[in-house]
């Protein structure tokens, strides 16, 4: 056994690291932006998907979930703690921790929060030097359904709100102008 520490061997494992996590960071913005690319983008594409509600390929998911967030207000979802395990070069697996809010209508049109917990349960493979999600299971640990109240927005209506498919701040990056002072540094 050698106590030598290998530099390279190390490289690679948080490049490995950081990898699949900007991918699970990808896949997050995706569902929030209802952005089918950049959603299908972190999967390879002969990945499988099972959320409880459905399995499929990516595609399948894709469609599913776009379809099921696209028709709320808005959603939010939150990458929590995560373990990584690194099988070889090209092979990992993980556990992410996540919370989902979904801007929801009720039955009778009333504001309603949803709030989903729990984990994707992933398998990872790096193919042409991407690191893509293979395999994904969500599970769900907890689920509420409370009253929702909008009235931040409804007092603030020019305050900076999630968008999507597009017209977020974030992808627009739409600043104001501001006029400098004559004497302002350039």
């Amino acid at each position: 056994m050698s106590d030598r520490f290998d530099l390279e061997a190390e490289i690679r494992d948080l490049a490995a690291r950081r990898d699949i996590a900007a991918v699970t960071a990808r896949y997050m913005r995706g569902l929030d932006r209802i952005d089918r690319d950049l959603l299908l983008g972190a999967f390879h594409d002969d990945a499988f998907v099972d959320c409880g509600v459905m399995q499929g390929n990516r595609e399948e998911f894709a469609d599913f979930a776009l379809g099921f967030l696209g028709d709320m207000g808005g959603t939010h979802h939150m990458l929590g703690q995560s373990i990584i395990t690194l099988h070889d070069v090209s092979n990992a697996s993980g556990e992410w921790y996540f919370q989902a809010y979904h801007d929801v209508t009720g039955e009778n049109g009333e504001a309603r929060d949803l709030f989903i917990s729990g984990r994707y349960v992933d398998e990872y493979a790096c193919r042409e030097g991407q690191w893509r999600i293979a395999k994904r299971t969500l599970v769900t640990d907890w689920v509420t359904d409370t009253a929702g109240s909008r009235a931040f927005f409804e007092q603030n209506p020019t305050a900076p709100r999630g968008l999507r498919q597009g017209r977020d701040f974030s992808q627009t990056r739409d600043w104001p102008t501001m006029d400098m002072p004559a004497n302002a540094p350039a």
